[in-house]
């Protein structure tokens, strides 16, 4: 029989470090992302911290996570630095994981450790949210910005050090946003002044970009994982090499969490605006430009893009043309972000499916492409091809009859309202601004290249279409 990963099987990973880190969120994400780097760190004597896991929300993997006496696995696959990598490590940096809505007096005491310096979470986009309902009083708070009020409340009154608290939802300014909602319950609840004057001047907010691509626990494989590892651990995650974690915060955080000594790819800086836009429009961007084309063309996932011979060239000019020169930051650094990220897009582990990028085109589209469209057309007077081709493709798609469109009900409903009248269906989607948060038909020439592009797909087909683009400004 297959033994289970625990601390009988595996008493080499017991340690006593003090409790240095307070995590919001159990998820497959924070253990392959952020406590995956604090046991490198703990591994070379850089940190010598565990973390006290705190459930946001009353179901969840406490229990699971206990039974394997807060042990788990990381599972690394896929391509860095041109190298195929496929690793295995046993995380042992969980020290508890405690569910407020069970035990919320055990939550509580937690703020009262003196060794504790960092907060982190990731309670998904909607965790960052104010809810005026929540009262000092509720055990717990219904709202992740509730608990953590109350939780430094609690060690305000304890006369304790303040902390370093760096949210990793995947939405923009979090740590301000997440700031904002802290002083807002301060208010709603009427705590005292020199708490507020406590939050200000002894916490400090770090607003941060995170990346690494983390497929989660890997159900197809999971008996082959077990008879490879020697154990049955119910709790694996498998996760891409490559990461990258920007934080926007003092540069003493370069000690006090030394990362990057550990020789993580993690940087610090007085201004993340950058390195959000390069994310957003070089990872995400290609994403949402490639789908609605690929999907059209009959392809599923993003390593057949990436290997398909007609739509790579479409993608590695799409970064050359479009995107890159549209961006803030030196050409050679946008050049190896970009390379490392065609290289990630072919992970033969991944399976990256098409249809699950899908979801939301036309709001990924307006943030993550939209911009770059509107600043090429303003600087280069001319419209972007290539973007412009991936719009047509998307306007095409929401007609349903190819492509099954998954966006809220409202935007479908319009799409099929529009393509009832089809000769004019670019001019009305394009004039949405509802859509957009704009007016697409007043940029010179855009609504003509879309049509043009709109209809050459519909007459001869995505792979033609991208075909004709190869060699195209």
């Amino acid at each position: 029989m297959t033994k289970k990963l625990s601390l009988q099987h595996f008493p080499e990973t017991k340690n006593d470090l003090p409790v240095k880190v307070l995590q919001f969120g159990e998820g497959n994400f924070m253990r392959a992302f952020v406590d995956w780097q604090i046991q490198q760190m703990n591994t070379q004597g850089l940190f010598n911290g565990k973390v006290a896991v705190v459930q946001p929300i009353n179901q969840g993997l406490g229990d699971m996570l206990q039974a394997q006496d807060n042990l788990y696995t990381v599972i690394l696959e896929g391509l860095l630095d041109g190298q195929l990598v496929e690793t295995s490590e046993i995380i042992h940096v969980l020290d508890s994981v405690t569910n407020p809505y069970q035990s919320h007096e055990a939550y509580l005491a937690l703020a009262e450790n003196k060794d504790l310096e960092f907060v982190v979470s990731n309670t998904t986009e909607a965790g960052i949210q104010f809810n005026p309902n929540d009262c000092l009083e509720d055990t717990p708070q219904q709202s992740f910005p509730g608990k953590l009020t109350a939780f430094l409340y609690k060690r305000y009154q304890a006369k304790l050090a303040g902390l370093t608290i760096i949210p990793c939802e995947l939405i923009d300014r979090n740590g301000d946003k997440l700031k904002e909602i802290v002083l807002q319950y301060a208010d709603l609840w009427a705590l005292p002044s020199e708490f507020k004057a406590w939050l200000e001047n002894e916490n400090t907010f770090c607003c941060s970009l995170v990346d690494r691509i983390v497929p989660g626990y890997p159900r197809d494989t999971a008996k082959e994982w077990a008879e490879k590892l020697g154990y049955e651990d119910q709790l694996m995650v498998k996760a891409e090499p490559f990461m990258l974690w920007v934080i926007e915060g003092p540069q003493s955080l370069t000690q006090t969490l030394p990362l990057a000594e550990a020789g993580l790819n993690v940087i610090v800086t007085s201004d993340m605006t950058p390195y959000r836009e390069r994310k957003v429009h070089l990872l995400n961007g290609p994403h949402t430009a490639m789908v609605p084309l690929a999907l059209l063309a009959g392809l599923n996932t993003v390593d057949e893009v990436m290997n398909d011979v007609d739509f790579r060239p479409f993608v590695d000019d799409l970064f050359a043309k479009e995107l890159i020169p549209m961006l803030n930051l030196p050409k050679a650094e946008l050049d190896e972000y970009a390379e490392q990220i065609k290289e990630r897009f072919l992970n033969p582990f991944a399976h990256h499916q098409l249809s699950a990028i899908s979801l939301n085109s036309v709001s990924k589209f307006t943030a993550r492409l939209l911009p770059i469209l509107t600043r090429y057309i303003e600087t280069e007077n001319d419209v972007p091809v290539h973007l412009a081709a991936s719009l047509a493709a998307l306007i095409l798609s929401y007609r349903g009859d190819q492509v099954t469109p998954a966006d809220d009900e409202a935007i479908v409903t319009f799409f099929q309202k529009a393509w009832q009248t089809p000769a004019s269906v670019v001019a009305t989607a394009l004039a949405n601004t509802d859509l957009w948060g704009q007016d697409l038909t007043t940029l010179p020439d855009l609504q003509a290249v879309v049509q043009t592009q709109l209809e050459a797909i519909e007459n001869r087909g995505a792979r033609a279409v991208v075909q004709s683009l190869k060699g195209e400004k």
